[in-house]
């Protein structure tokens, strides 16, 4: 069985549910509901990975404190296979601001350091000992981008919310050979998706929330896939990691591109319904029931 290290990408995060979210002006908001989780993009994908029964690995930087330790916890609990260095800047911490639609406005009050000092003969092991890297778009990881490169494996990342050009970014296209991103922030998804293709990449699929995701192959072919609303939302946070997660599990199994961008889709419509990053019913039984 292929094994998956997935680098990077863990915080805590203070999720806030508003009916809209707040206009641009000075106002007070006196009650909210709201839930404490974790949070990032590794985390998603590591733990939607280990529903699926995909062997994988994740590694991460978080602080010597209560948030961090917290998710030490929560992942150890889901049976996530959890590597770490400790950052001196503390455990990174967002407040998301929610929408009953899933709109959402992210506030990062704390961030992990760009260059804290990292275990790479951890790192560099775990590399070797794996089929396929994730390298998530986290600060700390463009160090690592080179390495994951030089290593010869498959290299996936996730641009999320990917604005034409930022210079931000590049080192993970670089390295990476499959990308996936959202349209959110792209006035031409088409031509974005193309501009990247045509930098050697064998695979652009781009999401675009309630209206599905497309995928564009290295010999030119364009998949569309539909968005399915299958359970009521209750917070879309880690619904683009479980897209992801659920695409890369049928890639391994050697699923057909199109059904790849099919169980994408049932992963992330089923992570809506819950509060946690990944939907506490998802396995590979729940897919083939949904499916």
């Amino acid at each position: 069985m292929d094994k998956v290290f997935i680098i990077g990408g863990t915080t805590y995060d203070h999720i806030v549910h508003l009916p809209t979210l707040p206009p641009a002006i000075p106002h007070t908001i006196h009650q909210a509901v709201f839930h404490e989780a974790t949070g990032s993009t590794g985390s998603g994908k590591a733990l939607a990975l280990k529903k699926m029964g995909i062997e994988s690995s994740l590694y991460s930087l978080l602080g010597d404190d209560v948030y961090g330790r917290q998710i030490i916890q929560h992942l150890k609990d889901e049976g996530v296979v959890f590597y770490y260095d400790f950052d001196p800047a503390g455990t990174e911490r967002h407040i998301n601001l929610m929408d009953a639609d899933g709109g959402r406005i992210s506030i990062f009050v704390t961030q992990s350091s760009e260059k804290p000092l990292m275990n790479f003969q951890l790192i560099e092991d775990q590399i070797l000992q794996s089929d396929l890297l994730v390298l998530n778009i986290i600060a700390y990881c463009k160090v690592l981008a080179p390495m994951a490169k030089a290593s010869g494996k498959p290299v996936w990342t996730d641009l999320h919310d990917y604005t034409d050009q930022n210079p931000y970014h590049e080192p993970f296209i670089e390295a990476s050979d499959v990308i996936f991103l959202s349209s959110d922030n792209l006035p031409d998804y088409r031509r974005t998706m193309q501009e990247l293709m045509d930098k050697s990449k064998q695979l652009v699929v781009c999401t675009h929330g309630k209206n599905g995701s497309t995928a564009l192959t290295s010999e030119g072919e364009w998949i569309e896939q539909q968005a399915y609303n299958l359970v009521p939302m209750v917070d879309a946070n880690g619904a683009g990691d479980n897209f992801f997660a659920g695409f890369l599990w049928a890639f391994l199994q050697q699923k057909p591109l199109s059904e790849c961008m099919k169980y994408g889709s049932i992963c992330g419509a089923l992570c809506v319904g819950s509060k946690q990053l990944v939907h506490e019913e998802l396995s590979v039984e729940k897919l083939g029931v949904l499916w």
